[in-house]
């Protein structure tokens, strides 16, 4: 089973505590993705590219870690998240997380570092334009909609 920790939750703005018991998820507010079965995760559908193929030997480790933490942070299905994870921005959301790893951190901070930042910043005028996504929204709620979006129109 995943859990974040309290104070992981805080870093990435969460106060909602949370505490896990065995296999149910105790909390005293509205239940977050933070304590999920791996077997509820959605695998990665392109092992090459996106986040998975970035990441080589830490894949298999990241996955579940930036599924959770990235749907926690924002508020998104995991299957949206896949998509995002899956897309060229999930391998700069790697990339982002490389280099959290090469500057010491271990790899739950870096992907909750990573994840943070992300959310710090806001889509601007040039990629509202490029992107159709509102101007001001979070870069990765943004991105993570956006590419769950690319997924369902190529699909039908």
């Amino acid at each position: 089973m995943i859990t974040v920790a309290t104070n992981d939750r805080e870093s990435l703005g969460f106060s909602v505590v949370q505490r896990v018991n065995g296999a149910i998820a105790n909390t005293d507010t509205e239940p977050t993705m933070t304590t999920i079965q791996r077997a509820n995760i959605p695998a990665t559908q392109n092992e090459a590219w996106g986040l998975f193929g970035t990441l080589g030997e830490h894949a298999e480790a990241a996955w579940p870690i930036a599924m959770t933490a990235i749907s926690d942070a924002t508020n998104q299905p995991l299957e949206s998240v896949r998509s995002f994870l899956d897309s060229r921005h999930g391998r700069h959301f790697a990339d982002d997380v490389h280099n959290g790893l090469h500057a010491g951190a271990n790899l739950k901070d870096a992907i909750n570092a990573a994840t943070q930042r992300w959310m710090g910043w806001t889509i601007g005028r040039q990629t509202s334009k490029d992107y159709g996504i509102p101007r001001g929204m979070p870069y990765l709620i943004g991105f993570v909609i956006h590419c769950e979006i690319v997924e369902v129109a190529t699909a039908e």
